[in-house]
């Protein structure tokens, strides 16, 4: 009974090992790489760069409203009341204070444009790797892209096994 009871547990011991050994399998891919191949993200650059052109276009409608402003200010300030003078100082100092929160919000809506446009395009990279590193057996995948690990043991590449997975040559 003795003998079973250890057989038994070297038995349970190795398969231990081994289901640990599966799961300690290491890889890496380059994120930024694999996005930067990715159609999917040239299309939502290239929507954010159209987004962030009207944005532009509209704060540059903004700057020359307060150009004109001044313009005629400087050029009709000597003649003019000092009631008036003031009225006209507040409505640039009005137009100054459009100018700042609209660039303000400007880099908001360009930050919440960037992170709804390339949301969809991550969560698809993402799934890849995740299918990727399940089919071939790896416990962890690194992101070599930001240079973070310093020291790491060896590990497999997934570059071209995820891109082929997305369909990118």
């Amino acid at each position: 009974m003795k003998k079973y009871v250890i057989v038994a547990l070297v038995a349970f011991s190795a398969m231990v090992s081994v289901k640990a050994s599966a799961q300690g399998k290491i890889a890496h891919i380059n994120a930024s790489e694999l996005l930067q191949l990715m159609p999917e993200a040239k299309t939502a650059s290239e929507q954010l760069e159209q987004f962030a052109a009207g944005l532009e276009k509209d704060q540059r409608a903004l700057v020359d409203e307060y150009t004109k402003q001044m313009q005629l200010f400087d050029s009709t300030s000597a003649k003019l009341a000092e009631a008036v003078k003031q009225a006209k100082i507040k409505e640039i100092q009005a137009t100054q204070q459009r100018i700042q929160e609209f660039n303000a919000g400007a880099d908001q809506k360009i930050n919440t444009k960037k992170q709804e446009l390339l949301k969809p395009v991550l969560d698809k990279a993402k799934k890849a790797i995740e299918e990727v590193a399940k089919e071939k057996g790896y416990g962890y995948v690194f992101d070599n892209s930001e240079g973070l690990l310093l020291v790491a043991p060896a590990a497999d590449d997934l570059m071209a096994t995820v891109k082929t997975k997305l369909g990118i040559k």
